[in-house]
């Protein structure tokens, strides 16, 4: 599981011209599921997700969680974090897990996420969709699970 996180002042996405989820205050995740993701994937990720400290504290050092600020998240999935364009021109998506198999898990993420607290909106799995927001900071940080091989 791979994901791509963004502080942000705001963000929102739009799903065949309509809009599907908006957060204030947060983060918005781009979220890709490989083969073999599951529930031990799934809640490693979302712990780390809502207690990563990222957020300012009173000395302006990054030392409060998203649950200490009480931020939101907007999920957005995105199988294209899975491309290898290492050879050739055209990616490769070979390790993205198939929609029949990243769909369950993706849902599963979000359902963690709201577990632990934090508001969080969507957008709409295998749809296209359009993405806005204001990155805070900027802060942008990779996320990914050891692979279970």
């Amino acid at each position: 599981m791979r994901v791509v996180l963004q502080r942000v002042l705001w963000a929102r996405v739009f799903a065949e011209g309509v809009r599907t989820g908006e957060i204030g205050p947060g983060f918005c995740l781009l979220v890709g599921i490989t083969h073999g993701d599951g529930p031990k994937e799934v809640e490693w990720m979302a712990e780390k997700v809502v207690h990563l400290r990222v957020f300012e504290d009173q000395e302006g050092k990054l030392n409060r969680s998203l649950l200490d600020v009480g931020g939101s998240v907007l999920a957005v999935s995105q199988f294209t974090l899975y491309g290898d364009c290492r050879r050739g021109r055209r990616p490769s998506f070979t390790e993205a897990a198939r929609p029949e198999e990243a769909a369950g898990v993706y849902e599963a993420f979000v359902e963690a996420l709201r577990s632990k607290g934090p508001e969080v909106q969507t957008g709409v799995f295998q749809a296209l969709m359009r993405v806005e927001l204001a990155n805070d900071g900027p802060v942008t940080l990779i996320l990914e699970t050891e692979r279970s091989e």
